[in-house]
């Protein structure tokens, strides 16, 4: 962690909520805690907003409405900055995708990051990642990893 504003990928997030782990939980938790007591400036996109949504419900099981309610505390507060994309970043997106060996939406997610001037991004998923330059990936789980 360089002390900059952090980029928070889906699983991150989801895993604070994640009973079924719960040493990523703990540690994504602290996380989320540390954004919301102001010690990280946290950033999210809203591709983020609705990938947590989705993965709460599809793939933790959370209700619905619990889960309108994890999102919603992202999206009221002020310690998480909000990005969106626009059609030139999905562009650039779609520009990399044949130049790096990346998912599409990791693409867009850390084309969003480049045009705001964001720089880091905690996530699990530091091997698609990794392959994108003009980013600095930190998987806060690594340790943790069997």
């Amino acid at each position: 962690m360089n002390g900059d504003k952090v980029f928070f990928d889906t699983n991150i997030i989801c895993y604070a909520y994640d009973s079924s782990e719960p040493e990523k939980r703990k540690v994504c938790e602290r996380l989320l805690e540390k954004v919301f007591n102001g010690d990280i400036e946290g950033v999210i996109s809203n591709q983020i907003l609705g990938e947590t949504f989705n993965a709460l419900v599809t793939k933790l099981g959370v209700s619905p409405e619990k889960a309108r309610i994890i999102v919603k505390s992202l999206i009221v507060s002020d310690k998480w900055r909000k990005l969106d994309y626009t059609s030139t970043t999905i562009d650039h997106a779609i520009s990399n995708f044949e130049k790096f060996n990346a998912p599409f939406w990791d693409l867009l997610i850390s084309e969003t990051m480049k045009e705001n001037g964001i720089i880091e991004i905690f996530t699990e998923n530091d091997k698609d990642f990794d392959e994108i330059s003009g980013i600095t990936v930190t998987n806060p789980l690594r340790p943790l990893r069997k």
